[in-house]
């Protein structure tokens, strides 16, 4: 059970940071957000407030805004057609409705002549049998009506596309970049809970029955040389300890002022590409706010550098399809790491965290990067792509990420139960 929680608190903070990225933006900038929504699939939660339908929806495979403009239009009027209107105290259209006209008897039912819900906002048209020709200023939140379910209409003004190339690009990257921002917040939380590494070579705890307990390693000691060769950093005693695994090493510390010669065989860890050296200790931590901040900064750059060489990898062919985790590979890593503690639970946070800002920023159709790339095209075209052709680039684009998700899945299911 506290797996699940875990797992369902630490996706739902995921998707709400990246999501409300993309959201946040779009208000600013006067788009029309319909709707914001955590999962995929049946809504199980959905409530409207400012002009938004916030849903939770079944599946957990991530979340989206929908934007006005972004997708076609549900609701388009034609001329001929015949449309209930209600109206305001201002004399102004504030619900248009489009069938089930029978159950609003209050409702002007007219037959469509002229009719402009992007710029100038009007409705014109006839009483049905009538000859008289009526002219209808349209709110610019007015609802469509149908099957009594109401959808705001959006003029031009609020869709995505009629917003600047740098407005919208901002909007697409917002996402992403809510996720570095989450990701340097959970760094900088731990960085004040446990401390920061020293600036030397300092032991913090030594494990028991480690090689380096036998070889009489203490907590505070300061390892200032390794075989005659003097070493300040902590990345410096990490290589060559994991470069000799069962080779004697002698070691210099330094103990109450004191140096101490000791000598350690570093334990041989397998490892998928090498065995490596580990001896049994870690590095000493401290407590400092100030430090704490460049810290969750380094901490965030070196896992973006680090997934980026591995999707690098992966697109060579070094790494197999069959390496990658969907939902239930995430869920199994999340159950090991909960059992690990909190701490690490929150590290691991932070590292899905970063890991879902790059994996939205590679240029595929679909992803915040690919939208990207044609926001990109059009500043050095000065002018919109063919928004159909786009939109279908975008569908397959989403095809081929569903399907790669369900090999990954599968991927995941088989590891665990075959």
């Amino acid at each position: 059970m506290n797996t699940v929680i875990a797992f369902i608190l630490m996706f739902g903070l995921l998707v709400f940071v990246h999501e409300f990225g993309h959201y946040y933006v779009a208000k600013k900038t006067g788009m029309l957000v319909r709707e914001f929504a955590i999962g995929f699939g049946p809504k199980v939660f959905s409530t409207v407030k400012n002009e938004t339908l916030y849903t939770i929806r079944l599946l957990p495979m991530g979340g989206y805004v929908r934007v006005a403009g972004e997708d076609p239009e549900i609701i388009d009027i034609k001329p001929g057609q015949h449309i209930g209107l209600t109206f305001n105290d201002a004399g102004e259209v504030d619900q248009i409705i489009v069938n089930n006209k029978a159950k609003h008897p209050d409702a002007l039912v007219i037959e469509v002549e002229r009719i402009d819900l992007d710029h100038h906002l009007f409705i014109e048209g006839y009483e049905i049998d009538e000859e008289t020709k009526y002219s209808f200023r349209v709110h610019e939140k007015a609802d469509f009506i149908m099957d009594e379910k109401a959808t705001q209409i959006a003029p031009y003004n609020r869709q995505f596309a009629s917003k600047t190339v740098g407005q919208r690009g901002l909007q697409l990257f917002a996402g992403p970049l809510m996720n570095f921002v989450l990701t340097v917040v959970i760094f900088l939380i731990l960085a004040n809970i446990q401390g920061v590494p020293v600036d030397d070579v300092r032991i913090g705890s030594v494990v028991e029955n480690s090689p380096a307990e036998e070889a009489g390693f203490k907590a505070d000691d300061t390892i200032i040389e390794i075989e005659g060769q003097s070493i300040g950093e902590w990345d410096e005693f990490q290589e060559i300890v994991q470069a000799n695994p069962e080779e004697p090493l002698e070691m210099m510390v330094l103990r109450d002022n004191q140096q101490i010669p000791l000598e350690v065989t570093p334990a041989s860890i397998e490892t998928p590409e090498q065995n490596i050296g580990q001896v049994g200790v870690t590095l000493a931590l401290e407590k400092s706010f100030i430090r704490s901040i460049p810290y969750s900064l380094e901490e965030t750059y070196r896992w973006s550098t680090l997934i980026l060489t591995n999707l690098g990898k992966l697109v060579t062919g070094q790494f197999s399809i069959d390496m990658l985790s969907g939902p239930v590979g995430i869920y199994d890593a999340t159950d090991q790491v909960v059992k690990t503690g909190f701490l690490n639970f929150l590290t691991w946070t932070a590292v899905l965290s970063v890991n879902l800002g790059i994996i939205n920023l590679v240029p595929l159709p679909a992803l915040d990067g690919g939208r990207l790339i044609f926001v990109g095209l059009e500043a050095i075209r000065g002018k919109p792509i063919d928004p159909q052709k786009e939109g279908v680039v975008h569908f397959v684009g989403f095809a081929l990420l569903m399907l790669l998700m369900i090999v990954v899945t599968w991927n995941d299911i088989q590891r665990l139960f075959l």
